[in-house]
């Protein structure tokens, strides 16, 4: 079978070949391109290398690709941002979220005929700041048991992938309690709970909405206060979202989320907590971030809408 001609005529691809369980065939997916006439550069990530190292002379292509988890592709987005050439982030890693945000399919010849098809859309990246050094995140950053969850299911994706997550959520049977003192666009806002997101695309594992409205074209960060004492507090709201992904009418998202919206946003704990960043979890535990919105800074492949992301 012949590939339908490429939208783009040479493509740098940048694989994390330790991320996920196994082969996500990204081989394929580059002799796909190249049988369509793509000229392809292949560069596989090192334990010292860097994000900004990889996409050196990306102004030379068409386009980018990030195959890895979602902190390989979130840190690509970030790092490339400046080239504004079309970004599809390769679902290679274990949750896989922001592809799973994106819509994108996850067979190799699906991806490959949607890069060649040239559709994009434009959205927000954000960026983090701790302790004078800056990050990019796509998805969310979170600082307490979200984090918490992330960093105690390391040691078992390997075996049980999403499911390890699961695993660890079972775990946090007492999460620490936090004052949380939030600073929105220079307003001041004092909350109580185990945890605080600050979410830049709005839908979980299997595309279920976190809370709603949540725009990751809006050049605001939507903040996220997770209430109650334990994971339990937060099912009513897990049911709502289910609701609403079924269309089973208006959801009933609880009392457990508390949500806010800012283009600028400081997170102070009153105790040091785990923190992550599109599950990348940090060493040491944390009192505070600084995060911001980068508004309209990747243009993404994909198929999907505006309206279809946005929760």
């Amino acid at each position: 079978m012949t590939p339908p001609p490429s939208a783009f005529r040479s493509a740098l691809m940048i694989v994390n070949p330790t991320s996920g369980q196994g082969d996500s065939g990204t081989d394929q997916f580059a002799q796909y391109l190249k049988d369509a006439q793509v000229r392809v550069e292949v560069r596989e990530t090192t334990p010292d290398g860097s994000a900004e190292d990889y996409v050196q002379g990306l102004g030379d292509f068409d386009a980018l690709v990030g195959a890895g988890g979602d902190g390989t592709v979130s840190s690509l987005a970030y790092a490339a941002r400046s080239f504004g050439k079309p970004y599809l982030p390769y679902p290679a890693g274990t949750a896989n979220l922001i592809a799973q945000n994106l819509d994108l399919p996850t067979e190799p010849r699906a991806l490959a005929d949607l890069f060649l098809s040239g559709q994009t859309l434009t959205l927000d990246l954000a960026e983090l700041e701790i302790e004078g050094k800056t990050r990019g995140f796509a998805m969310l950053a979170g600082l307490g048991v979200d984090a918490a969850m992330i960093r105690d299911s390391e040691e078992t994706k390997g075996r049980f992938g999403v499911g390890a997550y699961v695993i660890s959520a079972l775990k946090q049977l007492n999460p620490t309690q936090a004052h949380f003192t939030l600073t929105l666009d220079g307003r001041v806002v004092e909350v109580d709970g185990m945890g605080v997101m600050v979410a830049n695309f709005g839908l979980a594992n299997f595309r279920v909405p976190i809370t709603g409205d949540v725009s990751p074209a809006d050049g605001k960060l939507t903040v996220i206060v997770l209430r109650g004492g334990t994971l339990a507090s937060l099912l009513p709201t897990l049911i709502g979202s289910l609701r609403a992904k079924l269309n089973l009418g208006d959801p009933d998202l609880g009392d457990s989320l508390e949500r806010f919206e800012a283009s600028d946003v400081t997170v102070h704990a009153s105790v040091p907590l785990p923190a992550q960043y599109d599950g990348e979890t940090l060493e040491a535990n944390l009192q505070e971030f600084h995060a911001r919105v980068l508004p309209r800074a990747v243009r993404y492949i994909t198929s999907t809408t505006l309206a279809d992301l946005t929760t």
